[in-house]
């Protein structure tokens, strides 16, 4: 390759003398000798195979394989500054920018909210395109095409940065008028209808087998172990549709605390401890290590965890 063989200074002497027409001046202009200079020019006829530069009564004038190059030269040599140049400071007031989020439907109803917010006020032109995790895959945030993904995690690519946004438990939301309300034990919860409520995983969903338990999730897992199983009567990936479902007198759902606060103002539901003990979560935002060093993607990721340092903790 014929760069291999190219002293790059020698372009930004040539640049210097081109403007200066001087010798002397494009030395002063580079903060060099005028010998250095002087040296450089000769490696510059000899690399061009063209003297460049004539001294005529004028000065240094140009030749014209040196008024063929000028052009070329300063449009080459100002690419190569910005290849350079340290990344610009990212401006969230400013940006325009649309951040690509995969948000589980839990994260969506807690987190964003409060993140919108912020942004409303931090970043007026900053969009968010938020996304299911039915409408991406590991390899699209490996690979960039997504930002970054918010939800409960089981396993991970080793190759994502990761961070806990908050942990999370489990409470349990049932109509006042539900009759196991008053008295609210395992006995009673296990003799009550539930909704089912989890989409955590990538890709297209599928159908939920009900005897596959490890695919059921915490609250079954558990259950399982203690030699229990509870009756699921509907099963849901939208925990707002399971919010209204627990408005119904013989239903309840078991979700996680900060989704049930969405209904802290509804007087039509309760919200309870579980009637036995649940393990807390984490929700995590992992995203590639293509994008880790991002001043744009920074900036994003230390504002949605401190937002979710400010949404309201769990009940219990």
């Amino acid at each position: 390759m014929l760069l291999n063989r190219v002293d790059m200074n020698l372009l930004v002497y040539l640049d210097a003398l081109l403007r200066e027409r001087s010798v002397t001046k494009a030395a002063v202009k580079l903060g060099i000798s005028q010998p250095a200079m002087s040296n450089g020019l000769r490696r510059l006829r000899d690399l061009f195979e063209d003297p460049l530069l004539i001294r005529t009564s004028d000065g240094m004038t140009p030749t014209e394989r040196a008024r063929e190059l000028e052009p070329m030269l300063r449009m080459a040599l100002q690419s190569l500054e910005k290849v350079v140049q340290p990344r610009a400071h990212f401006d969230a007031r400013e940006s325009h920018r649309v951040f690509r989020i995969m948000a589980s439907d839990y994260a969506e109803s807690t987190l964003m909210p409060a993140l919108l917010k912020r942004l409303s006020v931090e970043a007026p032109h900053v969009s968010l395109d938020i996304m299911t995790p039915s409408d991406v895959s590991f390899t699209d945030v490996e690979q960039g095409r997504v930002d970054m993904a918010i939800n409960r995690f089981d396993t991970l690519p080793q190759s994502f940065h990761q961070m806990t946004v908050w942990h999370d438990n489990f409470c349990c939301m049932l109509s006042v008028d539900n009759p196991i309300l008053e008295n609210f034990s395992l006995s009673n919860y296990l003799k009550a209808r539930h909704v089912w409520v989890s989409k955590t995983g990538y890709g297209v969903g599928v159908g939920v087998d009900p005897d596959d338990v490890q695919k059921l999730g915490f609250v079954d897992e558990v259950l399982h172990q203690m030699g229990k199983k509870r009756e699921i009567a509907v099963f849901t990936r939208h925990y707002q549709a399971a919010m209204m479902l627990a408005q119904e007198n013989d239903l309840v759902v078991t979700l996680p605390a900060r989704a049930a606060h969405i209904q802290v103002r509804n007087d039509r539901v309760a919200v309870k401890a579980p009637p036995f003990e649940l393990p807390s979560f984490l929700l995590k935002m992992v995203w590639s290590p293509l994008l880790h060093h991002d001043p744009a993607h920074r900036w994003i990721r230390r504002l949605i965890v401190d937002v979710g340092e400010e949404v309201v903790a769990p009940y219990f």
